[in-house]
């Protein structure tokens, strides 16, 4: 005797029966094909019904299992059966309950498609579709496909896509879709895989149903968007009465005093627990033995695109997105999936998105272990037969660092390529900083059959063609280890600007206590010997060179080239209006303030109310006006420093000492709360 009978025409329908199942609830799961059969994952508690059944042969059915709950979890569109089982269960006495996936059409995924025709039935798709032109691709399964072959030319206009099984290949091929026009595939599909398939038809339109997240109408419409292709929308049948699939879940735990914390294989005490899966390179035998038990025993698997092209025969719910959050509201909608297996390429520590998702799921009381993988650092220098320990690791996909500063300071430096940096990009920017003869290798599809390692300088492998995701190791053997400081003044570009001398440099650097990561400010830099220096000091921040004269700013641009400092910002204006669109400074040096010092103070302190500023003053009225700015506007910890220093100059044989202007260094910390 059965305590629920679950129509299961959907991917939830599936899951709510092994949930209930897996409590401990006996379950008949009711599906229509022999491949929906194959679905059902088979467990304790659990059987199966195949087949097609009449109203008599439901209440048949309900009689022979003791008046059962009945839960009605066909897909949206079967309204035929829901009447059905509805009214069978009015004869029999059984109770009966509808789950209804939820509808997306009030949420982006609708609007971003090019355009959108909503019609009410394939009837009215067909006769929409009569009065345009092009390729049209049908993702509406095999039931109504007969009813295309109106179209004029159906033949060549019409792409269907269905499920691959013999049944359906031989009821469309009667129908007289064949050859390239008949794609016969088990989804979930991806966004991209979707795109793929529009673009090789060249489809102009997509007939669609508004299936809902899990029947991945959010990935079809975002690859018509993308690809340009217009949507026939097949709109719901009249909203049916009903439970949301969470609110059933919610109902089920309490009828039949399911635990919140229902534990998994591995009696977990946090309930429902998010395994986050480093998957390697990306092909199935690159993942350890921890990480396939991980996937094998999740009730869902989540990842990005080509992280799931592994999984595709585990007959798993898979659900494709890269943002934590999109992941956690399907999650939070499929409460029934106790186990999630998130894959994420390589190692969980390396540039993971693991870090995002432990917060987003911890924030939401779901528990989360991570598995490591075989990270591409570690694997790529295995196939250069190089240790790794001593590899600078760096990563400019989709993220902004200092890679040249890695490079100058490193024998080896690491790197992930993607996007906008990419392997030209890359040897540019390193022709562009002075690192011409350094060696590069570059790693494309990293385990995979076509793995390709290519080596060459900057200049042989700029104009070659690489794989859009790649990785990079550029060894520099004439790498500089230390921090340079107090660097010989003859270094920079100078011209007519004023420069701060070597040792008045380097102690003002000093004095402003820089981080590796500040955001620091050259008010008045000159030729920018300061500046070099900070951003040296902060070469994982960013420095922003404020100076009025046109000649001088270009000046150190020449400098920031010579000196390897990308992480160098020149703005051309006179302060404090040039400063007003700046990101607030933790750091700033004031080496001329054209009179504005007070005004340049205030504008500071308003950005940062803690930021730390360095002034060099040389006339006495500057002296003055630093003191008395410091002491009225607040500043603390000031510190005031004079310094004299003198060079030795060669007069015929003797070495004479050259005195230097006395110059004032004054230093302080704004005191207000940040």
């Amino acid at each position: 005797m059965k305590q629920v009978i679950v129509f299961a025409g959907t991917t939830e329908g599936r899951q709510l029966s092994a949930w209930l199942a897996a409590a401990g609830v006996e379950t008949l799961c009711s599906v229509a094909t022999e491949y929906g059969e194959l679905l059902v994952e088979k467990q304790p508690h659990l059987s199966v019904h195949q087949g097609r059944m009449l109203p008599e042969e439901m209440e048949q059915l309900f009689a022979e299992e003791g008046k059962p709950l009945v839960l009605d979890v066909t897909h949206p569109y079967a309204v035929a059966v829901s009447a059905n089982i509805k009214a069978a269960c009015e004869k029999t006495g059984c109770e009966y309950l509808r789950l209804i996936r939820p509808s997306l059409m009030n949420k982006n995924a609708c609007k971003t498609a090019e355009e959108i025709v909503v019609v009410e039935s394939v009837e009215a798709a067909v006769n929409f579709l009569k009065t345009t032109e092009g390729s049209i691709f049908v993702t509406t399964g095999s039931k109504e496909l007969a009813k295309f072959t109106a179209l004029p030319d159906y033949q060549n206009r019409v792409y269907a896509r269905v499920l691959a099984t013999p049944e359906v290949v031989t009821q469309c091929t009667e129908a007289g879709f064949t050859g390239p026009h008949l794609i016969c595939m088990q989804g979930p599909f991806s966004k991209e895989l979707n795109l793929a398939m529009l673009r090789s038809i060249g489809a102009a339109w997509m007939v669609t149903k508004e299936a809902g997240r899990a029947g991945g109408f959010e990935e079809k419409m975002t690859a018509a968007k993308e690809a340009g292709v217009k949507v026939v929308l097949i709109g719901r049948p009249r909203e049916q009465a009903g439970l949301s699939i969470e609110e059933g879940v919610k109902l089920l735990a309490e009828r039949f005093h399911i635990p919140s914390d229902l534990t998994d294989s591995r009696d977990e005490k946090n309930g429902r627990i998010a395994y986050l899966v480093g998957i390697g390179m990306g092909t199935p035998d690159h993942l350890t033995g921890e990480a396939r038990a991980a996937f094998e025993k999740a009730d869902c698997i989540l990842g990005s695109g080509r992280m799931l092209d592994s999984f595709k025969t585990t007959r798993k719910p898979l659900f494709d997105a890269y943002d934590p959050a999109k992941m956690l509201t399907y999650v939070q909608e499929h409460p029934e999936h106790r186990t999630i297996a998130v894959a994420l390429s390589g190692d969980v520590g390396f540039y993971s998105g693991a870090r995002r998702l432990i917060s987003t799921f911890g924030n939401a009381g779901i528990r989360t272990e991570l598995i490591t993988g075989i990270s591409s650092v570690t694997y790529f220098c295995s196939r250069l037969q190089i240790p790794w320990e001593d590899v600078k690791l760096m990563s400019i996909h989709g993220r902004r660092e200092n890679l040249i500063a890695a490079v100058r300071t490193h024998f080896r430096t690491f790197t992930l390529l993607g996007g906008r940096d990419n392997v030209a990009s890359l040897c540019e920017k390193l022709e562009k900083y002075g690192f011409e003869n350094v060696k590069l290798y570059i790693g494309e599809r990293l385990h995979y059959p076509e793995e390709r390692i290519t080596e060459g300088t900057p200049a042989e492998l700029k104009e070659k063609a690489f794989d859009s995701l790649c990785v990079a190791i550029i060894e520099n053997p004439s790498y500089m280890s230390g921090l340079r400081s107090c660097i010989p003044d003859e270094e920079f570009q100078r011209g007519d600007a004023p420069m701060t001398k070597s040792e008045v440099r380097s102690l003002s650097v000093a004095k402003l206590n820089l981080n590796r990561d500040s955001i620091a400010w050259d008010i008045g830099a000159g030729t920018g010997s300061v500046t070099i220096e900070m951003a040296l000091a902060a070469a994982d921040g960013e420095v922003y060179a404020i100076e009025k004269k046109p000649a001088a700013a270009a000046l150190i641009e020449e400098n920031a080239r010579r000196f390897g400092t990308p992480n160098v910002e020149v703005h051309v204006g006179t302060a404090p209006e040039a400063l007003t669109d700046l990101p607030a400074p933790t750091h700033a040096f004031i080496g001329g303030s054209s009179g504005n010092m007070k005004e340049i103070l205030q504008l500071l302190l308003a950005k940062n109310p803690q930021v730390r500023v360095v002034i060099n003053a040389i006339t006495l009225e500057t002296v003055a006006e630093a003191n008395s700015c410091f002491k009225e506007l607040g500043f603390t910890d000031l510190d005031i420093t004079q310094i004299q220093a003198a060079k030795a100059k060669k007069v015929g044989p003797y070495e004479m000492m050259m005195g230097q202007n006395p110059v004032y260094i004054f230093a302080g910390t704004g005191k207000g709360e940040a």
